[in-house]
């Protein structure tokens, strides 16, 4: 259990029986883990992996409170028939780059680009994972659920005789957002939580950077 350096809450870690996160992914987690809220008043310094330190973080979330805040209101994103027809459709609201996905009859909006590493989700494919529909990362083959942003991975529980593969939920990973239609008019309005999900390390200008940076290591592997 840790405590958030920002307001003291205690935040529950999330199991990862058997899977493996890379340095960026676990850099993001620690962040999470640490300031799950987009105000940070503390000036705590914590050493993370790579050498970076939360005072980075901090810089990270002041250009965030430098940009405008959620207004709450929705947002006109198209008419339903051409959004059905799109089945995906990239939209940039209040600054913030959002997927909204048609499946089953039944829309659906999330942050575009993944939790983890930045890759662009637009492309992913869906598939039905222990019940749940999920979006998959066509970078890296991350798994979102659709209707809550749940990060799903697969992995054995050693403590099970024989250990079997199962699925599991990392928790909410990527940030969600409220579509509602009205006479053919379709809308989106955004998240107002204001804990952190680990998508939004990719958001905004600062985001850009990040994803300029995951890209050019990505060239040199």
């Amino acid at each position: 259990m840790n405590s958030c350096l920002a307001c003291g809450t205690q935040i529950r870690n999330v199991p990862m029986i058997g899977s493996r996160e890379d340095s960026l992914c676990q850099k993001i987690i620690e962040m999470g883990r640490l300031y799950h809220t987009s105000r940070v008043v503390s000036s705590a310094v914590v050493q993370l992996d790579g050498g970076d330190t939360a005072a980075e973080f901090q810089a990270f979330h002041r250009a965030m409170e430098e940009e405008k805040q959620p207004t709450g209101e929705p947002h006109f994103v198209g008419k339903k028939e051409e959004l059905i027809e799109a089945k995906r459709s990239f939209r940039t609201l209040e600054g913030r780059d959002i997927l909204i996905i048609y499946h089953q009859s039944v829309f659906y909006a999330m942050d575009s680009y993944c939790y983890h590493a930045g890759g662009i989700l637009q492309n992913g494919d869906i598939e039905e994972i222990a019940g749940k529909l999920c979006i998959i990362c066509p970078n890296h083959k991350y798994k979102i659920s659709l209707a809550k942003g749940e990060g799903m991975y697969k992995a054995r529980d050693p403590q099970e005789k024989p250990p079997v593969h199962r699925w599991y939920s990392k928790g909410v990973k990527q940030r969600i957002h409220t579509v509602t239609e009205t006479s053919g008019d379709v809308y989106v309005k955004l998240s107002e939580d204001t804990c952190w999900i680990e998508s939004d390390f990719f958001q905004g200008e600062m985001g850009k950077v990040e994803r300029d940076k995951v890209a050019a290591a990505e060239k040199k592997t």
